[in-house]
């Protein structure tokens, strides 16, 4: 059985971005990831009480259980500072992982970070780094929007980057068997339940798609 590992910024990217992804690759692989941030900076719209990296922390875990992930690893910086004073920092902890794992595959967002996140795109781009740097891992997955899917998309940092063509789009995962699951696992973030209704309400209207750039060796 082949190993898949996700490398995410934030609690809840996994689920959001690349759920029904991980949800479909984990019947037949073993899957795991990484958050490299504590969430802390994220809104908590639940009564839970306690810090915010402590409950978005158990939350991961939780939908890491529904989306079939065998083990998440925590880097733990703060959310918000991902910057390049820290790649190569960041770079070693996730190094010293996949050379315990050997994944085949990496998953990670697209290099503009799907929504101009910063945090996104600095996590892309130490992933990026750690697959040139390891022969065995073969594929790196790229998560990314399509032009459909941006169209629906408000601006929601300063700068939201267009989406991909489809002829740029490399796989298309249906995602419709595996939907259910992918929505448990967004539920079961419930401190941003702000984010999760507001993505479900946009996935009305959007094919149970998600869309990949993949880098082969």
């Amino acid at each position: 059985m082949s190993t898949v590992l996700g490398v995410f910024a934030h609690p809840d990217d996994e689920a959001f971005f690349t759920g029904g992804t991980i949800a479909t690759l984990a019947k037949d692989h073993e899957v795991y990831t990484i958050c490299i941030t504590d969430g802390a900076a994220g809104e908590n719209s639940s009564n839970k009480e306690g810090s915010l990296s402590d409950i978005r922390r158990v939350e991961l875990l939780e939908a890491g259980k529904i989306l079939g992930v065998k083990e998440t690893f925590f880097l733990d910086y703060k959310d918000g500072t991902l910057s390049n004073s820290l790649y190569h920092e960041i770079a070693q902890k996730i190094q010293k992982i996949t050379d315990e794992l050997k994944p085949e595959i990496l998953l990670t967002f697209e290099l503009r970070g799907i929504s101009g996140h910063i945090d996104h795109m600095a996590t892309s781009v130490i992933t990026s780094y750690v697959f040139e740097k390891s022969e065995y891992i073969k594929d790196l997955w790229y998560f990314c929007n399509t032009e459909q899917i941006k169209e629906t998309i408000k601006d929601y940092y300063i700068f939201w980057p267009p989406g991909y063509k489809a002829s740029e789009i490399t796989k298309i995962m249906d995602i419709n068997p595996v939907w259910d699951i992918k929505v448990s696992a967004m539920v079961a973030h419930n401190s941003q339940m702000h984010d999760v209704m507001r993505i479900l309400k946009r996935a009305e209207t959007l094919p149970k798609e998600e869309n990949f750039i993949i880098i082969k060796k």
